[in-house]
Parts: structure tokens; C-alpha cells; sequence
């Protein structure tokens, strides 16, 4: 028998459980609720974490998904520096790391994701970070405060989002990459080329098509990064950001179903393998309606939505999720862009790059798959109908901006 029992039981301290509690509660849930997350901190956004966090412009409490007597005043109870060791999926009972044994009606799993970290020579130097948690970003800005060089590792969100803040600093950035231009993956070499400009512009250097092969230093603290191509790059710290793995742990153990991407499987309502139990976040990969395939992704802001998807169908609604993933990022102050989709095609120009206000609208098989933006966030609310209608849409109609985009259906 369990120690006790709870209606709700959400695992995860991230904004994908957070978010569904509040939805439980906002939508007319009176059951309790348990939310069980193994951070020290209650739940917050992380994408502060590589900016303005970083900098000191803003404090932990800015980050927070709510204020700390607000979980009390919605009589949702909060654990944090708790894991979910055991989920028994069929008994409908979970044991915590407290040894403490809950049963529960519905659950939520968002477990969230692990940072890969690098495998080689020197990877247990003082000096070498991860960026995840509230800790990692202190620790960087602590590093920071009396370093003079720092390699980041990897050419997508967190090396240069991180290579921007500590240059803002004052510490001279390299970024080593394998791509031949950042941001090259998630945005193709065109648009990328406009964020790889911003970036020499401001002072960072980049090592491009090459990777990492070892750390190296006199002492406990790392010195340098030598790369597989020979060069050695003088580090007084070290940023890693290749990438995240989704943390099915403990729904494999419960026995459900996995995805062919590696997260948990689930319906387009965001119910996994088992009835009653639903993922978000990270790890959930889910029937997308407006994709028409089975999708994961790693941005915050499907956390977020998830999070409410999960809510409703854990009340019984039975809705889709049928919101289209956006995303956002910055250099600093030096560029903003905001991103939906995901999907993949030629990029169409709207705008100028060179002013630096465009917006790039991926366009495949004469559909709208995804759209970038900087500078121009009036165009996104046209790319969400384009991708969620599925609206056919002519190259000249997209890049003349005499042609008004709501005129596009």
C-alpha cells in the first residue's frame, strides 16, 4: 500500500509540469496535486539561463514560473530536491527518493533532457562547463569574472547565445564548431551566414568544421582545446553545448513505449503507451496534427504548451495539440530572432538581412514549413496560419512587401 495518494501526480520541476498545474487548477481541477521535481529551485524558464541571467541583468526570481507563495495560495504541493526513483505504471504508485511511496489517479511525466557531454582526454579539468540549471549558469559568470579567453563548444543555441553574453563581459570568445557556419543546422547557410555576421562583427572568433579532441592543462584547470584538425585554442574556461538527450529513465522502467527519436511515445493528446499517464516537454514525442508525423523537439515554449494540452486531456477534454512550436533567441542585445515551426525548405526573404529586419519563411513543396524573424514579429501570426492551414503560398507573394500577408489564404 502507498504512504498516500494524490489525483495528480506531476514529475518533473520544469515548466512543462508547472504550467500543467496551473491549468489543472484554472480549468476547474479540485483533486490534489503533487508536483515533484529534483532541481533545489521551483519551477523556472531556462532560457535565461545563456542570457540575461547570465549577464546579472536579471535575478533568479525574474526566471521563476510564479512567485513562491503562489503554488500555496493554489493548494498545489511543491517537492523539490525529489526524484521519482520507481514508477509502477499498472499499480498506479510511485516511489520517491524520500523513500515515501504516493499513489495517484493521472500522472504527467517531463523528465526534460540531459546535456550530452564530451567523451575524451582532460574532460575532468576544473574550468569545463554544461549549461542547465540555475548552478551551471552561476558557475559560469563566476568563471567569467576572471577569465580573459573562453572556447564554447558547438554552433547552435547555447554557443552562441553564451559566447554573446560573456563577450559582453569582457571575455574573448572562440566558438568551435563542426559546422561550416553557426546555426547552420536549424536555420540552413543562408540565414545562418546573417547570424555568423553578427557574430564577427561583435568581436567573437569562429573555428569552424572542425571539433573537439581533448582538453589540456598544466595543472587541475583547463588550458587549452585541441581540436581534431590540430589547432590548439587558449581557454581560460571552457562552455559545452552539443546538444541534449531526452531523460526516459524512468518511463522506460515504468515500460512505456518509446519513439523512433528516442523519446517517450505518445497520441497527439499527449498520452503515453498507458492510458491515464501523459508526457511533455523534452522527452514526449507526439502525433502532431499539424505536422502529420510523430515529432520531438527541445524548445521551452512546447513545454509550455504541452503543459496545458496534458492539463485538459488529464480533465478529460480530449484536445489535440495542435499548437505550432515557436521559439526564440538572442545575441545579446546585437540580434533577436523568434522562430515556428519546426520544418524544413528553401528559405524565402522578406525584408533585408542586410538592415537586419527579415523574416525567412521555409517554404517546401509550395507550403509554408517554418518561418525566422528578425525584427519583423508581425509576420509570425501569418506563418502560424500558413503552417497550421496548411495554405499554399507563391515565392513572389512571400518576398514582396507590398503584398499584404493576411492576403494570403
Amino acid at each position: 500500500m502507498p504512504d498516500r495518494s494524490v489525483d495528480f501526480l506531476l514529475i518533473g520541476g520544469g515548466i512543462a509540469a508547472a504550467n500543467c498545474a496551473r491549468w489543472l487548477r484554472e480549468e476547474g481541477a479540485e483533486g490534489s496535486i503533487l508536483l515533484v521535481g529534483r532541481e533545489p529551485d521551483a519551477p523556472y524558464e531556462r532560457p535565461p539561463l545563456s542570457k540575461d541571467y547570465l549577464r546579472g541583468e536579471a535575478s533568479r526570481e525574474d526566471a521563476l514560473f510564479r512567485e513562491e507563495g503562489w503554488w500555496g495560495e493554489q493548494d498545489i504541493e511543491l517537492l523539490t530536491r525529489t526524484s521519482v526513483m520507481k514508477l509502477d505504471a499498472g499499480e498506479r504508485v510511485a516511489k520517491l527518493s524520500t523513500k515515501e511511496e504516493i499513489g495517484f489517479g493521472k500522472a504527467l511525466i517531463a523528465t526534460g533532457a540531459n546535456v550530452r557531454r564530451l567523451r575524451g582526454d582532460g574532460t575532468d579539468l576544473d574550468g569545463i562547463h554544461y549549461l542547465r540549471a540555475f548552478g551551471n549558469s552561476d558557475a559560469i559568470r563566476a568563471d567569467a569574472a576572471d577569465a580573459k579567453r573562453a572556447v564554447l563548444i558547438g554552433g547552435s543555441y547555447i554557443g552562441c547565445e553564451v559566447a554573446a553574453s560573456l563577450t559582453e563581459q569582457g571575455v574573448e570568445c572562440t566558438i568551435l564548431m563542426q559546422e561550416e557556419v553557426p546555426l547552420e543546422r536549424s536555420f540552413g547557410p543562408e540565414v545562418a551566414r546573417f547570424f555568423e555576421g553578427v557574430l564577427v562583427d561583435h568581436g567573437v572568433s569562429l573555428v569552424a568544421g572542425d571539433e573537439f579532441e581533448r582538453f589540456e592543462g598544466s595543472g587541475e584547470r583547463v588550458e587549452k582545446v585541441v581540436t581534431a584538425g590540430g589547432r590548439e585554442l587558449a581557454a581560460d574556461m571552457v562552455v559545452v553545448g552539443v546538444g541534449v538527450m531526452p531523460d526516459v529513465m524512468l518511463a522506460k522502467g515504468a515500460g512505456l513505449d518509446l519513439g523512433e527519436a528516442g523519446g517517450v511515445k505518445c497520441s497527439s493528446k499527449l498520452e503515453t503507451s498507458v492510458e491515464g499517464i501523459y508526457a511533455a516537454g523534452d522527452m514526449c514525442e507526439w502525433d502532431s496534427v499539424i505536422h502529420g508525423r510523430d515529432i520531438r523537439l527541445e524548445h521551452w515554449d512546447v513545454a509550455f504548451s504541452h503543459g496545458k494540452t496534458a492539463a485538459l486531456n488529464m480533465l478529460g477534454r480530449e484536445v489535440d495539440h495542435d499548437v505550432v512550436p515557436y521559439f526564440f533567441s538572442d545575441l545579446a542585445d546585437w540580434a533577436s530572432m523568434e522562430y515556428v515551426g519546426p520544418g524544413t525548405g528553401e528559405a524565402v526573404v522578406r525584408g533585408s538581412m542586410q538592415n537586419g529586419e527579415f523574416t525567412a519563411f521555409y517554404v517546401d513543396g509550395g507550403k509554408v514549413r517554418a518561418a525566422l524573424t528578425v525584427g519583423r514579429s508581425e509576420d509570425l501570426d501569418h506563418a502560424r496560419r500558413f503552417i497550421a492551414d496548411d495554405v499554399d503560398a507563391r515565392r513572389e507573394h512571400l518576398e514582396d512587401l507590398d503584398k499584404e500577408l493576411g492576403d494570403i489564404s
